[in-house]
């Protein structure tokens, strides 16, 4: 039997708590945070977030994608945050656990807000959720994918230790060009991950219920 077969699967925490963020599931009252979020920074996210060209959208369009967000997270089949700062009035970005790498393995993903770029907030949640999805969900691979344009976001996977496995042509959707784009593919493994300075990342995190995990 394969590391990948020998996994269980165990959905990841609702709620995380870091030093300088609360990362949780989307909630549609969230709706006029994550626009604001988005409105304000859509020059610094179009080059990199081609959802990002179909902004701005109305509040009650993000009422719905909050929805469909949320019920995919208690579903179980993808799992969408919100990265709020620690007392939850401002959305700093998004981020997520990723499924469709298939089993034993989740795709982490990020953006924030233009006002906080530089800030080292992506890093710290993009360190939280690899810290989650070996130590909580029990994956065998955590991915991360960007852009080689985007110089800002390839040094986060670099600071955090993952592998720069290659760049693969034309694996990421088109931008404004409508030309799909070129994709860096970073990697991090579990056993590699139990004797990485990230196995010490300090973290709080709560299911559904409230109940803390990783006590």
């Amino acid at each position: 039997m394969s590391d990948i077969d020998a996994v269980s699967w165990v959905p990841p925490p609702y709620r995380i708590r870091t030093e300088r963020l609360t990362i949780r599931c989307w909630e549609p009252r969230d709706a006029s945070l994550l626009k604001d979020a988005l409105d304000s920074s859509l020059d610094h996210l179009r080059p990199w977030m081609p959802w990002a060209l179909e902004e701005p959208r109305p509040l009650d369009e993000k009422v719905e994608l909050l929805r469909a967000f949320r019920g995919r997270f208690d579903l179980g089949q993808d799992f969408v945050y919100a990265l709020f700062d620690r007392d939850e009035t401002e959305v700093v970005g998004g981020s997520g656990l990723h499924t469709r790498l298939g089993d034993g393995a989740l795709e982490i993903g990020y953006w924030l807000r233009a006002s906080r770029v530089g800030s080292g907030l992506a890093r710290e949640a993009a360190a939280a959720l690899t810290y989650v999805a070996f130590r909580v969900c029990r994956v065998d691979r955590v991915e991360i994918r960007i852009d080689p344009a985007n110089e800002a976001s390839l040094r986060i996977p670099r600071a955090l230790g993952f592998v720069e496995e290659g760049t693969l042509r034309r694996r990421l959707p088109a931008g404004g060009d409508g030309v799909p784009r070129d994709m860096v593919l970073f990697a991090a493994f579990r056993h590699a991950f139990e004797q990485s300075p990230l196995a010490g990342t300090e973290l709080e995190a709560f299911d559904a219920a409230g109940r803390r995990l990783l006590v």
